[in-house]
């Protein structure tokens, strides 16, 4: 049974990775995630439940972070897509639902040209972010996850 309920949370135009710029975001879909997790944390993949979303609109976003809070979701692992660089209202909700998140992304955001890509608000409400390793980036936020929330509370 598991022990970690995480929803993996994508914004927008990430509904189609695999066939949206390659060149950019690889040729692997979300269903690649799943088994790149098991890789990763072996046996203990089994204490791991993973609930995949994608959400175009910003609204939508944090109206599905929101309903996570009401599920009692252990984590977040997070790609907010451009609203990284654009939202106060999502940092502000990952701030207020008291649900620990990791930001991922697929690209390395900070290696990128557009200079509105070095910037993410999330950043200083998540517990961390990794960036830069294609969809692995997903299975290492996870793994990170699971290992922050096994960790005993400090406060």
């Amino acid at each position: 049974m598991p022990r970690y309920d995480i929803l993996v949370l994508n914004g927008p135009n990430l509904g189609h990775l695999g066939q949206r710029q390659p060149e950019i975001y690889g040729r692997q879909g979300m269903d690649a995630v799943p088994g790149l997790v098991r890789e990763l944390l072996g046996p203990r993949a089994d204490e791991v439940a993973l609930r995949f979303d994608q959400k175009n609109g910003e609204g939508q976003l944090i109206d599905r972070l929101e309903q996570a809070r009401a599920e009692g979701t252990h984590g977040v692992v997070l790609n907010a897509g451009a609203y990284t660089h654009t939202s106060l209202a999502l940092a502000d909700c990952l701030a207020w639902i008291g649900v620990p998140a990791v930001e991922v992304h697929i690209s390395n955001v900070w290696a990128r040209p557009e200079a509105v890509r070095h910037t993410s608000h999330m950043a200083r409400v998540v517990v961390g972010v990794v960036a830069g390793f294609g969809i692995d980036s997903y299975a290492l936020g996870v793994a990170a996850l699971v290992r922050h929330l096994k960790q005993p509370s400090t406060t």
